[in-house]
């Protein structure tokens, strides 16, 4: 579970690309046309648990791109054990890079428990869908406008055939699904949520909109971005790229959608990966989306991951009752640092700390506990921007000042 998150949480601007086996030059559908209707294969059992009987199949993508591993969607449905159907229904999406499923099934058995059906999809270039010689996700982040528009049109429109496939089968209703995404899975999500209207509530943890923005300032994708750049794409020229597939275009929901729906968008307080103004476009997008803000940055949720997933499922359970979602006024999360000081007292040192305590109430002055190769130390430092602070530095031996640079987990 733990070694899951890394991963999960790597996918932070994820747009999956073609990686140069796209259909440039060829006319794309657009993401909201109604699907064409294709030969369906029937499911077949995979596991029966305590919990769930588990369903696997391989769907037709709707947009063949890249090579034919890439063409199926392999899909893995979970319908609750001990419980009379039909079943409300969320889809689930990874996060980019991932090697194994457990975090997705973790939410699954949790939704599980309360009478939700759920659905895992793979998504374009992950598991096995991975080119031969390639690493799951490796291709994820492509330097190549073209081909992140494609792979970000062929993973929405996957949901979509999903949809088509599940929905058209007597162990689930219609009228209230949910769709459920991390990273890459939440950026995909919001896409889904732009403008499929059977997707009625959303959650997304550690997502956001403005496609191009995200690359242009994530800090997982800077040699990509130096590649664009290099090729004389500006941001500007991106976004008018990647505008088919931009959730920001799309949302709000038209009024011909459903609006009894809700919305859940958990967010890094010192997220660096999918930057805070992205995660606030999607909040502020969306009427009435419920924020939920952990104090950690986009990996340090690793320590409260089984939290979150049961955080997520309660939401999906408060909104199919057709109640109000509320989310907790405060959910800890330790906010855990990397970083290097100079001191004056010890000079150059690298290690890593834990925050204890705020100075003030906007949180400008911390007390963070720093363990570095001579030893524990307390720092009382203050931000001063690009993840620079300045402050006091005491250890059991002296007292010094120093300048820190750092990174939150």
């Amino acid at each position: 579970m733990m070694r899951g998150w890394r991963a999960w949480c790597l996918g932070g601007l994820a747009l999956v690309a073609a990686a140069g086996h796209g259909q440039t030059g060829t006319e794309l559908p657009d993401v909201a046309a109604p699907l064409p209707a294709v030969p369906m294969p029937a499911w077949r059992i995979a596991g029966e648990y305590d919990w769930a009987t588990e369903y696997t199949v391989e769907l037709p993508s709707p947009l063949r791109v890249g090579p034919a591993v890439n063409h199926v969607i392999p899909l893995r449905v979970f319908i609750p054990e001990g419980s009379r159907g039909p079943h409300r229904l969320v889809l689930i999406a990874h996060y980019w890079g991932a090697n194994d499923l457990r975090s997705e099934v973790s939410l699954a058995q949790e939704l599980a428990k309360r009478n939700i059906a759920s659905a895992v999809l793979t998504l374009p270039y992950h598991l096995q869908r991975t080119p031969p010689g390639e690493r799951s996700g490796a291709l994820a982040i492509q330097p190549d406008p073209q081909a992140l528009r494609e792979t970000t049109l062929q993973s929405a429109l996957d949901f979509r055939r999903t949809l088509d496939y599940l929905l058209a089968k007597p162990e689930f209703r219609s009228d209230r699904v949910g769709i459920a995404g991390t990273s890459l899975g939440a950026i995909v999500s919001a896409l889904v949520f732009s403008v499929e209207p059977r997707v009625t509530d959303a959650a997304f943890i550690l997502g956001g909109i403005d496609l191009a923005g995200l690359l242009w300032q994530s800090s997982r994708v800077v040699p990509q971005r130096d590649a664009l750049r290099a090729k004389g794409v500006t941001l500007e020229s991106l976004r008018e790229s990647l505008r088919p597939v931009e959730p920001a275009a799309r949302l709000p929901r038209p009024a011909s959608f459903p609006q009894n729906g809700q919305a859940l968008v958990i967010v890094g307080k010192f997220d660096t990966v999918v930057p805070g103004p992205n995660s606030q476009l999607l909040i502020d997008r969306i009427p009435g989306a419920h924020r939920l803000e952990i104090d950690t940055g986009h990996y340090g949720g690793i320590f409260v991951q089984r939290r979150l997933l049961r955080e997520t499922a309660s939401f999906f359970g408060e909104a199919f009752a057709d109640r109000d979602y509320v989310p907790p006024t405060r959910f800890y999360a330790p906010t855990i640092r990397l970083g290097v000081s100079l001191q004056t007292q010890r000079g150059l040192e690298v290690g890593g700390g834990l925050d204890l305590f705020a100075l003030d109430r906007a949180g400008r002055w911390k007390g963070t506990a720093f363990i570095s190769p001579s030893g524990p130390q307390l720092w009382i430092h203050r931000g001063i921007g690009a993840g620079f602070s300045v402050g006091a530095v005491g250890s059991l031996q002296r007292v010094g000042v120093g300048l820190m640079w750092s990174t939150v987990l």
